[in-house]
């Protein structure tokens, strides 16, 4: 089973989303919030699987409110996914620059929620990649030629990490750079831990901050 808290100011909202997703078996709906500051103190007291956060909240908003679950040792392996009603809203990078595993628009279709919150708890891929992708182009300005924070990788793993931002899974990277799946999870893995990344949505902020990819770049491509 996966453990489901929903945090989002909106009592409709919340009861929609519980509502679906108590529908689903392997799916448990273990708390809900109205605010960002109750919405970690659930999180820390039921350890879910994955967050579904609003960002514009009172008491404290979902940038904070990931911010403060992704620093938590406690909540290492519980991934936030953000919820929002705009596709191209700044707040959104923001919360993925504080550790948000990704977002999803609240108009997205039921079975869109529920292979995020599959995608999101194994770690995988972001979510809404479309939406998500284009966000990212829009927001990310390339620094000038600074790529120092990634003098750890090796060649191989920079090559993997430019495929990881432009959307591709690793079945995908495995075909593009001529190595084997488990070859793929292995750079993967690596440059996580060197980058000292939570997961694939962090990897793509910092291919976007170090300059490795570019927003021009990935827009004509494959984050269109």
């Amino acid at each position: 089973m996966l453990r489901v808290l929903i945090v989002d100011d909106q009592a409709l909202m919340r009861a929609g989303f519980r509502a679906l997703l108590d529908a689903e078996d392997d799916l448990d709906v273990v708390g809900e919030a109205a605010d960002g500051s109750a919405g970690v103190e659930l999180a820390v007291r039921h350890v879910p699987h994955v967050v579904l956060l609003d960002v514009q909240m009172p008491v404290m908003d979902g940038i904070e409110a990931t911010r403060r679950i992704t620093a938590d040792r406690r909540l290492a392996a519980v991934r936030v996914v953000i919820l929002t009603n705009y596709g191209l809203d700044e707040y959104v990078f923001d919360a993925l620059r504080a550790g948000a595993s990704g977002f999803l628009l609240k108009d997205s279709e039921p079975t869109e929620l529920i292979r995020a919150i599959h995608v999101a708890a194994g770690g995988d891929a972001l979510l809404s990649p479309a939406v998500t992708r284009r966000l990212i182009g829009e927001y990310v300005s390339r620094p000038a030629g600074n790529d120092s924070a990634l003098d750890p990788l090796t060649q191989r793993e920079r090559e993997a990490l430019t495929l990881v931002a432009h959307g591709l899974n690793n079945a995908e990277i495995a075909a593009r750079m001529a190595i084997s799946p488990f070859t793929v999870r292995t750079h993967v893995a690596n440059t996580l831990a060197k980058l000292g990344a939570r997961d694939r949505a962090q990897l793509v902020v910092a291919a976007y901050e170090s300059g490795l990819v570019s927003p021009r770049e990935a827009a004509g491509g494959a984050w269109a």
